[in-house]
């Protein structure tokens, strides 16, 4: 009669479920975290890659054949804006000279202060400083370097420039009687580094060392680490973005099944 029976309710064990439920909001949250960090460092690197090309790039329309067939008329370029004193032989430069017509031109630089620049020896190639050099980009690789000979002594501080369509290029051989056919190097506002249309035509400027032999060459510019850094922002732009949407459903088919 003095017994008592103590009744006891089972507890309901949720562990197990409650854990999971747990384990798939902390993997919800840390996707979310990883989603955005990946968009936030994507802009930085779209935007940072092409606020610096606005900066040390401009564009530019090709106007004659002279650089036929580095370039051809009507080509887009984007050329890095450099100081004149960047300039080596070999470069593909943008520049601008009264004496020229005072228009932007476009020329490779084959002679710099103090080069003897003289065409052309028993082979039909150009000579600086007694050299000869072969020219790869030359739109006649069968004709002589240039149909008409030519000397001159570079002065300080200048460029001789020629057009790679030697045949149609007016360029320092006519204007010889002028600082021997030269510009300063303060008239160069730019040096060419791609081909941005037409689509067929569309790549890097290639690098040219024709004139290594003769002394140093500029090296590419960063307009490939450029637009590595934009294609890179925009592949973690859209990666980060479609994460969200990924770990909001990964999260409610859990919820479902719990």
């Amino acid at each position: 009669m003095g017994s008592s029976t103590t009744s006891s309710t089972p507890a309901v064990n949720g562990g197990s479920g409650g854990s999971a439920r747990e384990d798939g909001k902390a993997g919800s949250r840390g996707l979310r975290v990883l989603s955005g960090t990946a968009v936030a460092l994507g802009m930085a690197l779209l935007i940072g890659g092409f606020v610096l090309g606005a900066i040390d790039y401009r564009p530019f329309s090709v106007p004659t054949d002279s650089m036929d067939p580095t370039v051809a008329a009507g080509d887009r370029l984007m050329a890095q804006r450099i100081d004149g004193g960047d300039v080596r032989r070999g470069d593909v430069v943008i520049f601008n000279d009264a004496v020229w017509g005072d228009v932007p031109m476009l020329k490779r630089v084959v002679g710099i202060g103090g080069d003897k620049v003289a065409c052309c020896d028993k082979r039909g190639r150009l000579k600086v400083n007694g050299k000869s050099v072969d020219e790869p980009y030359l739109k006649s690789k069968d004709s002589p370097a240039s149909p008409t000979g030519f000397s001159a002594k570079v002065p300080a501080g200048h460029l001789f420039l020629l057009g790679d369509n030697r045949n149609t290029s007016a360029d320092s051989r006519s204007h010889l009687t002028d600082d021997q056919g030269t510009v300063p190097r303060s008239a160069v506002t730019a040096r060419v580094d791609a081909t941005v249309w037409p689509m067929g035509r569309m790549g890097f400027t290639e690098h040219v060392t024709a004139f290594a032999d003769v002394g140093s060459v500029s090296r590419p510019g960063p307009l490939k680490w450029l637009l590595a850094a934009c294609l890179a922002g925009a592949v973690l732009v859209f990666a980060g973005a479609a994460a969200g949407p990924v770990a909001a459903r990964a999260a409610r088919r859990r919820a479902r099944r719990a």
